[in-house]
């Protein structure tokens, strides 16, 4: 895990994106802390997947997008950077500067 191997306890959000590149896990950041994710159950990813096709479908022909767990987030406001099961993007994808995986869309209200 990342936060034993280094033994700091805050990290910049670029000093987060170097170490998770490198990591064979993957990790949440939560203002300045490393969180390792834990494995999802059958049950759980049972249920991530059923949530995906209905907002997929749901959707479908409209102005929004539907991604999966191996798409990150940043939510600015709470200085979150996370892994969400499902995600649902209005419009034309907003990335974080200096970043090609990471979503930022509109999480002005969060």
């Amino acid at each position: 895990m990342i936060v034993q191997a280094n033994k700091k306890e805050y990290y910049t959000l670029n000093e987060y994106f170097e170490l998770e590149i490198n990591s064979q896990e993957r990790h949440e950041y939560i203002d300045g802390e490393i969180i390792l994710m834990t494995g999802g159950t059958p049950n759980h990813n049972r249920i991530a997947l059923n949530f995906s096709a209905a907002f997929n479908l749901a959707v479908k022909q409209q102005s929004y997008e539907t991604f999966v767990a191996v798409q990150k987030l940043w939510i600015p406001k709470k200085r979150i950077n996370t892994y969400p099961d499902v995600i649902v993007v209005e419009g034309e994808i907003q990335l974080q500067e200096g970043r090609r995986d990471t979503i930022t869309n509109s999480f002005d209200d969060c």
